[in-house]
Protein backbone atom coordinates (compact mmCIF):
# COMPACT_ATOMS: atom_id res chain seq x y z
CA UNK A 1 0.00 0.00 0.00
CA UNK A 2 1.61 3.30 -1.06
CA UNK A 3 1.83 5.96 1.92
CA UNK A 4 -0.12 9.32 1.14
CA UNK A 5 1.92 12.37 0.62
CA UNK A 6 0.72 15.56 3.01
CA UNK A 7 1.41 18.84 1.49
CA UNK A 8 1.93 21.66 4.50
CA UNK A 9 0.76 25.21 3.04
CA UNK A 10 1.50 28.09 4.51
CA UNK A 11 0.79 32.26 4.47
CA UNK A 12 4.67 32.75 5.65
CA UNK A 13 6.62 33.99 2.86
CA UNK A 14 9.10 31.23 0.83
CA UNK A 15 11.56 33.97 1.89
CA UNK A 16 11.90 36.34 4.78
CA UNK A 17 14.70 38.92 3.59
CA UNK A 18 12.31 39.89 1.10
CA UNK A 19 9.46 40.11 3.21
CA UNK A 20 11.42 42.31 5.57
CA UNK A 21 13.06 44.34 2.96
CA UNK A 22 9.04 44.92 1.57
CA UNK A 23 8.34 45.68 5.72
CA UNK A 24 11.18 48.53 5.64
CA UNK A 25 10.13 49.88 2.52
CA UNK A 26 6.67 50.87 4.15
CA UNK A 27 7.76 52.18 6.65
CA UNK A 28 10.35 54.81 4.87
CA UNK A 29 7.30 55.19 2.72
CA UNK A 30 4.66 56.20 5.57
CA UNK A 31 7.66 58.27 7.51
CA UNK A 32 8.27 59.77 4.30
CA UNK A 33 4.35 60.54 4.00
CA UNK A 34 4.20 62.53 7.40
CA UNK A 35 7.48 64.06 7.23
CA UNK A 36 6.08 66.07 3.71
CA UNK A 37 2.32 66.25 4.40
CA UNK A 38 2.16 69.82 4.88
CA UNK A 39 3.05 70.22 1.34
CA UNK A 40 0.46 67.82 -0.37
CA UNK A 41 -2.76 68.22 -1.00
CA UNK A 42 -5.36 67.57 1.80
CA UNK A 43 -7.38 66.01 -0.58
CA UNK A 44 -7.37 64.21 -4.20
CA UNK A 45 -10.45 63.53 -6.12
CA UNK A 46 -10.24 59.54 -7.34
CA UNK A 47 -10.53 59.28 -11.08
CA UNK A 48 -12.84 56.48 -12.40
CA UNK A 49 -9.67 54.65 -13.92
CA UNK A 50 -8.82 54.08 -10.47
CA UNK A 51 -11.97 53.25 -9.19
CA UNK A 52 -12.61 50.90 -12.12
CA UNK A 53 -9.55 49.08 -10.27
CA UNK A 54 -11.90 47.62 -7.26
CA UNK A 55 -14.72 46.69 -9.31
CA UNK A 56 -13.27 43.05 -10.08
CA UNK A 57 -13.71 39.63 -9.31
CA UNK A 58 -11.73 38.01 -6.13
CA UNK A 59 -8.27 37.08 -6.85
CA UNK A 60 -7.63 33.23 -8.11
CA UNK A 61 -4.22 33.14 -7.95
CA UNK A 62 -1.94 35.37 -5.50
CA UNK A 63 0.72 37.96 -6.84
CA UNK A 64 4.37 38.48 -4.81
CA UNK A 65 4.03 40.43 -2.12
CA UNK A 66 5.83 43.73 -3.90
CA UNK A 67 3.20 43.36 -6.50
CA UNK A 68 0.42 44.31 -4.04
CA UNK A 69 2.68 46.78 -1.94
CA UNK A 70 2.59 48.53 -5.93
CA UNK A 71 -0.27 48.15 -6.44
CA UNK A 72 -1.71 49.70 -2.81
CA UNK A 73 0.65 52.74 -3.65
CA UNK A 74 -0.48 53.53 -7.09
CA UNK A 75 -4.28 52.67 -6.06
CA UNK A 76 -5.27 53.51 -2.03
CA UNK A 77 -2.14 55.71 -0.77
CA UNK A 78 -2.75 58.68 -3.11
CA UNK A 79 -6.37 59.03 -2.61
CA UNK A 80 -6.60 58.77 1.35
CA UNK A 81 -9.31 60.98 3.41
CA UNK A 82 -6.41 63.08 4.57
CA UNK A 83 -7.27 63.28 8.26
CA UNK A 84 -3.18 62.65 8.79
CA UNK A 85 -2.99 66.52 7.08
CA UNK A 86 -2.29 69.66 9.11
CA UNK A 87 -5.08 71.46 6.98
CA UNK A 88 -7.79 68.68 7.61
CA UNK A 89 -10.80 70.03 9.59
CA UNK A 90 -13.83 68.10 8.74
CA UNK A 91 -16.19 65.86 11.22
CA UNK A 92 -13.75 65.70 13.74
CA UNK A 93 -11.52 62.81 12.79
CA UNK A 94 -7.97 62.89 14.66
CA UNK A 95 -4.71 62.83 12.59
CA UNK A 96 -2.85 59.84 14.12
CA UNK A 97 1.02 59.83 15.39
CA UNK A 98 3.30 57.73 14.44
CA UNK A 99 4.07 55.86 17.85
CA UNK A 100 0.24 55.12 17.97
CA UNK A 101 0.91 53.29 14.27
CA UNK A 102 4.35 51.45 15.72
CA UNK A 103 1.55 50.05 18.57
CA UNK A 104 -1.41 49.33 15.96
CA UNK A 105 1.88 47.15 13.70
CA UNK A 106 2.89 45.65 17.09
CA UNK A 107 -0.49 44.30 18.06
CA UNK A 108 -1.40 43.02 14.55
CA UNK A 109 1.97 41.27 14.51
CA UNK A 110 1.17 39.67 17.69
CA UNK A 111 -1.98 39.56 17.04
CA UNK A 112 -3.87 38.38 20.43
CA UNK A 113 -7.63 38.28 20.84
CA UNK A 114 -7.56 40.75 23.87
CA UNK A 115 -10.90 39.61 25.45
CA UNK A 116 -9.94 36.43 27.54
CA UNK A 117 -6.97 34.63 28.67
CA UNK A 118 -3.91 34.58 30.60
CA UNK A 119 -1.26 37.24 28.66
CA UNK A 120 0.29 40.62 28.51
CA UNK A 121 -2.13 42.46 26.36
CA UNK A 122 -4.94 41.82 28.45
CA UNK A 123 -3.24 43.74 31.54
CA UNK A 124 -2.32 46.50 28.86
CA UNK A 125 -6.17 47.06 28.55
CA UNK A 126 -6.63 47.13 31.51
CA UNK A 127 -3.93 49.59 32.62
CA UNK A 128 -5.30 51.96 29.85
CA UNK A 129 -8.87 51.73 31.00
CA UNK A 130 -7.53 52.71 34.50
CA UNK A 131 -5.36 55.87 32.88
CA UNK A 132 -9.05 56.77 31.32
CA UNK A 133 -10.39 56.98 34.81
CA UNK A 134 -8.02 58.38 36.16
CA UNK A 135 -7.87 61.56 33.13
CA UNK A 136 -11.58 61.75 34.23
CA UNK A 137 -12.34 61.94 37.46
CA UNK A 138 -13.95 58.78 38.40
CA UNK A 139 -12.93 56.34 41.10
CA UNK A 140 -10.75 53.57 41.06
CA UNK A 141 -13.34 51.19 41.64
CA UNK A 142 -15.51 52.29 38.64
CA UNK A 143 -15.31 49.74 35.36
CA UNK A 144 -14.83 50.64 31.94
CA UNK A 145 -14.20 48.89 28.75
CA UNK A 146 -12.59 50.23 25.56
CA UNK A 147 -14.43 49.96 22.17
CA UNK A 148 -14.39 51.23 18.39
CA UNK A 149 -15.42 54.58 19.05
CA UNK A 150 -18.63 56.94 20.62
CA UNK A 151 -20.94 55.39 18.75
CA UNK A 152 -20.36 51.55 20.62
CA UNK A 153 -19.17 53.64 23.96
CA UNK A 154 -22.70 55.67 23.77
CA UNK A 155 -24.71 52.85 23.52
CA UNK A 156 -22.64 50.12 25.84
CA UNK A 157 -23.62 52.83 28.55
CA UNK A 158 -26.97 53.69 27.30
CA UNK A 159 -27.04 49.95 27.88
CA UNK A 160 -25.98 49.45 31.04
CA UNK A 161 -28.60 52.20 32.58
CA UNK A 162 -31.72 50.28 31.14
CA UNK A 163 -30.59 47.43 32.49
CA UNK A 164 -30.02 48.73 35.60
CA UNK A 165 -33.27 50.88 35.66
CA UNK A 166 -34.95 49.95 39.32
CA UNK A 167 -35.24 46.38 40.15
CA UNK A 168 -37.21 45.65 36.65
CA UNK A 169 -34.83 42.30 35.33
CA UNK A 170 -34.81 44.41 31.90
CA UNK A 171 -31.72 42.01 30.95
CA UNK A 172 -33.62 39.30 32.15
CA UNK A 173 -37.31 39.75 31.10
CA UNK A 174 -36.91 41.86 28.11
CA UNK A 175 -39.00 45.44 28.23
CA UNK A 176 -42.19 43.59 27.44
CA UNK A 177 -42.35 43.14 30.56
CA UNK A 178 -41.97 46.19 31.81
CA UNK A 179 -44.80 48.46 32.37
CA UNK A 180 -43.13 51.61 32.73
CA UNK A 181 -42.70 53.77 29.16
CA UNK A 182 -39.04 54.85 29.71
CA UNK A 183 -37.71 58.10 27.83
CA UNK A 184 -34.31 59.65 27.72
CA UNK A 185 -33.76 63.91 27.30
CA UNK A 186 -31.16 65.28 25.33
CA UNK A 187 -30.67 68.55 23.02
CA UNK A 188 -31.47 68.69 19.83
CA UNK A 189 -27.80 69.17 19.36
CA UNK A 190 -27.10 65.82 20.53
CA UNK A 191 -25.09 62.93 18.14
CA UNK A 192 -27.48 61.12 16.25
CA UNK A 193 -25.72 57.79 17.85
CA UNK A 194 -28.01 58.64 21.13
CA UNK A 195 -31.09 58.32 19.22
CA UNK A 196 -29.65 55.03 17.06
CA UNK A 197 -28.70 53.39 20.40
CA UNK A 198 -31.96 54.03 21.96
CA UNK A 199 -33.91 52.37 18.77
CA UNK A 200 -31.26 49.14 19.31
CA UNK A 201 -32.13 48.99 22.68
CA UNK A 202 -35.42 48.58 22.00
CA UNK A 203 -36.96 52.16 23.27
CA UNK A 204 -37.30 53.01 19.91
CA UNK A 205 -37.23 57.03 18.43
CA UNK A 206 -40.56 58.37 20.56
CA UNK A 207 -38.90 57.54 23.71
CA UNK A 208 -35.93 60.00 22.80
CA UNK A 209 -36.95 63.76 24.29
CA UNK A 210 -34.96 66.32 22.55
CA UNK A 211 -34.69 69.14 24.16
CA UNK A 212 -34.30 72.64 22.49
CA UNK A 213 -30.90 74.87 23.03
CA UNK A 214 -30.25 78.52 23.97
CA UNK A 215 -28.00 80.96 21.51
CA UNK A 216 -24.58 78.93 22.31
CA UNK A 217 -26.65 75.98 21.58
CA UNK A 218 -26.80 74.76 25.03
CA UNK A 219 -29.22 72.40 25.94
CA UNK A 220 -32.16 74.22 27.68
CA UNK A 221 -32.46 73.20 31.67
CA UNK A 222 -35.59 74.74 32.39
CA UNK A 223 -37.12 73.04 29.31
CA UNK A 224 -35.79 69.87 30.17
CA UNK A 225 -37.67 70.07 33.88
CA UNK A 226 -40.89 70.74 32.26
CA UNK A 227 -40.53 68.05 30.12
CA UNK A 228 -39.85 65.75 32.46
CA UNK A 229 -42.58 66.52 34.90
CA UNK A 230 -45.00 66.99 31.78
CA UNK A 231 -43.88 63.11 31.03
CA UNK A 232 -44.71 62.11 34.72
CA UNK A 233 -47.80 63.39 34.56
CA UNK A 234 -48.43 61.75 31.57
CA UNK A 235 -47.61 58.20 32.84
CA UNK A 236 -44.38 58.31 31.49
CA UNK A 237 -40.95 57.15 33.14
CA UNK A 238 -37.82 59.72 32.75
CA UNK A 239 -34.93 57.23 33.56
CA UNK A 240 -31.43 58.99 31.32
CA UNK A 241 -29.82 62.11 31.24
CA UNK A 242 -27.40 62.53 28.39
CA UNK A 243 -25.62 65.77 28.38
CA UNK A 244 -22.93 66.49 25.12
CA UNK A 245 -19.58 67.56 26.46
CA UNK A 246 -19.17 68.90 22.76
CA UNK A 247 -21.71 68.83 20.26
CA UNK A 248 -20.19 67.75 16.86
CA UNK A 249 -21.78 70.97 15.13
CA UNK A 250 -20.41 73.56 17.64
CA UNK A 251 -18.63 72.71 19.84
CA UNK A 252 -21.41 73.20 22.53
CA UNK A 253 -21.24 71.90 26.78
CA UNK A 254 -24.63 71.29 28.25
CA UNK A 255 -24.93 73.24 31.63
CA UNK A 256 -23.39 69.89 33.34
CA UNK A 257 -23.45 70.66 36.78
CA UNK A 258 -27.14 71.77 35.90
CA UNK A 259 -28.16 68.28 34.64
CA UNK A 260 -26.38 66.59 37.24
CA UNK A 261 -28.14 68.22 39.57
CA UNK A 262 -31.47 67.45 37.76
CA UNK A 263 -30.42 64.09 37.16
CA UNK A 264 -29.78 63.43 41.00
CA UNK A 265 -33.37 65.35 42.39
CA UNK A 266 -35.19 62.89 39.72
CA UNK A 267 -33.61 59.76 40.18
CA UNK A 268 -32.48 59.38 36.71
CA UNK A 269 -29.47 58.01 34.61
CA UNK A 270 -26.66 60.45 34.31
CA UNK A 271 -24.95 59.85 31.04
CA UNK A 272 -21.83 61.90 29.54
CA UNK A 273 -21.52 61.65 25.45
CA UNK A 274 -17.80 63.34 25.44
CA UNK A 275 -16.91 60.92 22.37
CA UNK A 276 -15.10 64.36 20.97
CA UNK A 277 -15.20 67.23 23.72
CA UNK A 278 -14.33 65.53 27.00
CA UNK A 279 -10.84 65.03 26.82
CA UNK A 280 -11.38 68.97 26.72
CA UNK A 281 -11.31 68.75 30.86
CA UNK A 282 -7.54 68.69 30.42
CA UNK A 283 -7.46 72.14 29.39
CA UNK A 284 -7.65 74.64 32.41
CA UNK A 285 -9.86 77.17 30.55
CA UNK A 286 -12.51 74.36 30.38
CA UNK A 287 -11.76 72.10 33.25
CA UNK A 288 -14.75 73.83 35.72
CA UNK A 289 -17.06 73.47 33.20
CA UNK A 290 -16.44 69.97 32.35
CA UNK A 291 -16.23 69.05 35.94
CA UNK A 292 -19.65 67.43 36.52
CA UNK A 293 -17.88 64.52 34.02
CA UNK A 294 -16.56 62.94 37.51
CA UNK A 295 -20.05 62.77 39.29
CA UNK A 296 -21.80 61.16 35.76
CA UNK A 297 -22.88 57.95 36.33
CA UNK A 298 -21.52 57.01 32.76
CA UNK A 299 -19.10 58.40 30.04
CA UNK A 300 -18.37 57.74 26.40
CA UNK A 301 -15.33 59.19 24.58
CA UNK A 302 -13.02 58.87 21.95
CA UNK A 303 -9.18 58.22 22.00
CA UNK A 304 -8.79 58.64 18.32
CA UNK A 305 -9.93 62.21 18.50
CA UNK A 306 -8.23 64.13 20.83
CA UNK A 307 -5.90 61.72 22.13
CA UNK A 308 -4.69 61.77 18.56
CA UNK A 309 -4.12 57.78 18.61
CA UNK A 310 -4.69 55.81 15.21
CA UNK A 311 -8.48 54.94 14.12
CA UNK A 312 -10.34 53.50 16.09
CA UNK A 313 -10.93 53.18 19.94
CA UNK A 314 -13.62 54.45 22.25
CA UNK A 315 -14.17 54.35 26.00
CA UNK A 316 -16.57 53.55 27.66
CA UNK A 317 -16.82 54.30 31.97
CA UNK A 318 -19.40 53.14 34.01
CA UNK A 319 -18.78 54.01 37.99
CA UNK A 320 -21.07 51.33 39.30
CA UNK A 321 -18.61 48.33 38.44
CA UNK A 322 -21.15 45.48 39.43
CA UNK A 323 -24.43 47.16 37.14
CA UNK A 324 -21.51 47.02 34.29
CA UNK A 325 -21.06 43.36 34.72
CA UNK A 326 -24.46 42.09 35.58
CA UNK A 327 -25.77 44.03 31.82
CA UNK A 328 -23.13 41.67 29.84
CA UNK A 329 -21.53 38.88 31.42
CA UNK A 330 -22.28 35.41 30.32
CA UNK A 331 -20.33 32.54 31.15
CA UNK A 332 -20.71 29.40 28.42
CA UNK A 333 -19.18 26.46 28.89
CA UNK A 334 -16.57 27.24 26.20
CA UNK A 335 -15.19 30.74 28.23
CA UNK A 336 -14.58 28.70 31.59
CA UNK A 337 -12.05 30.32 33.38
CA UNK A 338 -9.46 29.00 35.64
CA UNK A 339 -7.26 29.90 38.60
CA UNK A 340 -3.98 29.25 36.25
CA UNK A 341 -2.96 28.55 33.17
CA UNK A 342 -3.96 30.24 29.76
CA UNK A 343 -7.48 30.09 30.89
CA UNK A 344 -6.68 32.00 34.34
CA UNK A 345 -5.73 35.94 34.65
CA UNK A 346 -8.60 38.78 34.19
CA UNK A 347 -12.24 38.35 34.16
CA UNK A 348 -12.69 38.25 30.74
CA UNK A 349 -13.91 42.05 28.49
CA UNK A 350 -16.78 39.44 27.24
CA UNK A 351 -18.28 40.29 30.85
CA UNK A 352 -18.37 44.36 30.02
CA UNK A 353 -19.37 44.61 26.48
CA UNK A 354 -20.93 43.23 23.34
CA UNK A 355 -17.70 41.87 21.68
CA UNK A 356 -15.90 38.72 22.32
CA UNK A 357 -13.52 38.82 19.57
CA UNK A 358 -11.35 42.10 19.74
CA UNK A 359 -7.52 43.50 18.66
CA UNK A 360 -4.90 44.59 21.11
CA UNK A 361 -6.09 48.29 20.16
CA UNK A 362 -4.97 49.55 23.67
CA UNK A 363 -1.62 48.94 22.90
CA UNK A 364 -1.46 52.20 20.74
CA UNK A 365 -3.06 54.27 23.57
CA UNK A 366 -0.02 53.01 26.03
CA UNK A 367 2.62 53.72 23.57
CA UNK A 368 1.43 57.13 22.74
CA UNK A 369 1.11 57.99 26.07
CA UNK A 370 4.21 56.70 27.29
CA UNK A 371 6.09 58.32 24.51
CA UNK A 372 4.55 61.83 25.56
CA UNK A 373 3.04 61.91 28.81
CA UNK A 374 -0.47 63.61 30.14
CA UNK A 375 1.31 67.18 30.15
CA UNK A 376 2.04 67.09 26.24
CA UNK A 377 -1.71 66.29 25.73
CA UNK A 378 -2.80 68.86 27.94
CA UNK A 379 -0.80 71.58 26.02
CA UNK A 380 -1.51 69.95 22.29
CA UNK A 381 -5.51 70.03 23.38
CA UNK A 382 -5.37 73.73 24.86
CA UNK A 383 -3.52 74.98 21.32
CA UNK A 384 -6.14 73.37 19.30
CA UNK A 385 -8.89 75.24 21.32
CA UNK A 386 -6.21 78.54 21.45
CA UNK A 387 -6.03 77.93 17.16
CA UNK A 388 -10.13 78.02 17.12
CA UNK A 389 -10.28 81.30 18.63
CA UNK A 390 -7.45 82.47 16.81
CA UNK A 391 -9.63 82.19 13.57
CA UNK A 392 -12.55 82.88 14.99
CA UNK A 393 -10.60 86.52 15.46
CA UNK A 394 -9.44 86.24 11.91
CA UNK A 395 -12.92 85.95 11.01
CA UNK A 396 -14.10 89.11 13.13
CA UNK A 397 -11.66 90.86 11.72
CA UNK A 398 -12.54 90.77 8.04
CA UNK A 399 -15.90 92.37 7.08
CA UNK A 400 -16.29 89.85 4.34
CA UNK A 401 -16.40 86.93 6.92
CA UNK A 402 -19.37 86.64 9.55
CA UNK A 403 -18.93 84.00 12.81
CA UNK A 404 -22.38 82.12 12.85
CA UNK A 405 -21.68 80.47 16.39
CA UNK A 406 -20.14 80.96 19.79
CA UNK A 407 -16.32 79.50 19.23
CA UNK A 408 -16.58 76.43 21.64
CA UNK A 409 -13.62 74.03 22.46
CA UNK A 410 -12.01 73.56 19.35
CA UNK A 411 -14.42 74.14 16.43
CA UNK A 412 -14.87 77.68 14.44
CA UNK A 413 -18.45 78.59 12.38
CA UNK A 414 -18.12 80.78 9.92
CA UNK A 415 -19.05 82.11 6.34
CA UNK A 416 -18.26 84.35 3.22
CA UNK A 417 -21.16 87.19 3.22
CA UNK A 418 -21.90 88.98 0.52
CA UNK A 419 -24.14 92.63 0.80
CA UNK A 420 -27.09 92.37 -1.44
CA UNK A 421 -27.30 88.61 -1.07
CA UNK A 422 -30.43 86.46 -0.20
CA UNK A 423 -29.59 83.48 2.04
CA UNK A 424 -30.13 81.18 -1.02
CA UNK A 425 -27.24 82.96 -2.88
CA UNK A 426 -25.27 82.87 -0.05
CA UNK A 427 -25.49 79.24 0.62
CA UNK A 428 -24.59 78.57 -2.97
CA UNK A 429 -21.31 80.77 -2.67
CA UNK A 430 -20.44 79.41 0.46
CA UNK A 431 -21.07 76.16 -0.99
CA UNK A 432 -18.44 76.64 -3.90
CA UNK A 433 -16.32 78.29 -1.91
CA UNK A 434 -15.99 75.32 0.33
CA UNK A 435 -15.77 72.60 -2.77
CA UNK A 436 -12.96 74.79 -4.28
CA UNK A 437 -11.15 74.50 -1.19
CA UNK A 438 -11.32 70.73 -0.71
CA UNK A 439 -10.73 70.24 -4.47
CA UNK A 440 -7.92 72.32 -4.75
CA UNK A 441 -6.21 69.99 -1.58
CA UNK A 442 -5.60 73.37 0.37
CA UNK A 443 -7.98 72.93 2.99
CA UNK A 444 -10.77 70.55 4.56
CA UNK A 445 -13.15 71.88 6.50
CA UNK A 446 -16.84 70.56 6.21
CA UNK A 447 -19.66 72.28 6.74
CA UNK A 448 -23.40 72.76 8.44
CA UNK A 449 -26.62 74.62 8.65
CA UNK A 450 -27.01 76.86 11.80
CA UNK A 451 -30.15 78.91 12.25
CA UNK A 452 -31.04 77.91 8.56
CA UNK A 453 -27.20 79.50 7.32
CA UNK A 454 -24.98 77.56 5.05
CA UNK A 455 -21.66 77.32 7.46
CA UNK A 456 -18.24 76.47 7.37
CA UNK A 457 -17.50 73.86 9.96
CA UNK A 458 -13.43 73.76 11.24
CA UNK A 459 -13.01 71.16 13.65
CA UNK A 460 -9.92 70.82 14.41
CA UNK A 461 -8.37 67.90 16.67
CA UNK A 462 -5.46 68.15 14.64
CA UNK A 463 -1.72 67.53 16.43
CA UNK A 464 0.13 69.23 12.68
CA UNK A 465 -2.08 72.01 12.45
CA UNK A 466 -0.23 75.48 13.22
CA UNK A 467 -1.65 78.96 13.52
CA UNK A 468 -0.37 80.15 10.18
CA UNK A 469 -2.72 77.49 8.54
CA UNK A 470 -5.45 79.38 10.05
CA UNK A 471 -4.44 82.65 8.51
CA UNK A 472 -3.77 80.85 5.06
CA UNK A 473 -7.69 79.35 5.42
CA UNK A 474 -8.72 82.62 5.89
CA UNK A 475 -6.52 84.15 2.74
CA UNK A 476 -7.90 81.37 0.80
CA UNK A 477 -11.80 81.76 1.55
CA UNK A 478 -11.26 85.42 0.61
CA UNK A 479 -9.58 85.03 -2.30
CA UNK A 480 -11.74 81.96 -3.61
CA UNK A 481 -15.05 84.03 -2.97
CA UNK A 482 -13.60 86.98 -4.90
CA UNK A 483 -12.67 84.73 -7.84
CA UNK A 484 -16.24 82.93 -8.00
CA UNK A 485 -18.07 86.60 -7.60
CA UNK A 486 -16.06 87.66 -11.23
CA UNK A 487 -17.12 84.37 -13.26
CA UNK A 488 -20.40 83.37 -11.76
CA UNK A 489 -23.86 84.32 -11.53
CA UNK A 490 -25.99 83.98 -8.63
Amino acid sequence: MTEKKHENHTLDPENWDEIRALGHQMIDDLVNYWQGIREEPTWKPIPEEIKSTFDTVVPKQGLAPAQVYEQFKTTIFPYNKGNVHPRFFAWIQGTGNPMGVWGDLLASGMNPNVAIGEHAPMYVDQQVVSWCKEIMGFPENSSGILVSGGSMANITALTVARNSFRDREIRKKGLQQTAEKLLIYCSVETHSCIQKAAEIIGLGTDAVRKIGVNKHFEMLTDELEDQIRMDISEGFTPFCIVGTSGTVNTGAIDPMEKLLSLSKKYDLWFHVDGAYGALCKLDPIYSDRLKAIEEADSLAFDLHKWLYVPYEVGCTLIRDKKKHRDSFAVNPNYLLQESRGLAGGLDSINNYGFELSRGFKALKVWMSLKEHGLEKYRKMIAQNNRQAEYLAELVKSEPLLELTAPVSMSITCFRRIEPGFSEEQLKELNREILLRLQESGIASPSSTILNGKYTFRIANVNQRTRFEDMDLLVKEVLRIGHEILKTESF
